[in-house]
């Protein structure tokens, strides 16, 4: 995984497999980091449940974008 640059920030989004029940398709737990000039700034924490690794990954990168905006 990489991180994106935004706004002089690295952000980055994360996909986490979710362990369920055998049973169940695999889920996705989301979050996003941001970081800048190698130092952590803010992390999201469990943005939600997503059936793809892709959809996760997203989800963690528009929440640090977002994030940016709001505090810039």
């Amino acid at each position: 995984m990489e991180a994106e640059s935004y706004k002089g920030y690295a952000i980055w989004g994360h996909a986490i497999l979710e362990h369920a029940d055998i049973l169940q398709p695999e889920r996705y737990a989301g979050s996003g980091t941001i970081t800048k000039s190698s130092r952590f700034v803010e992390a999201s924490g469990v943005l939600g449940s997503f059936e793809t690794e892709e959809d996760a990954h997203v989800a963690g990168l528009a929440w640090a974008r977002a994030w940016i905006d709001s505090h810039g």
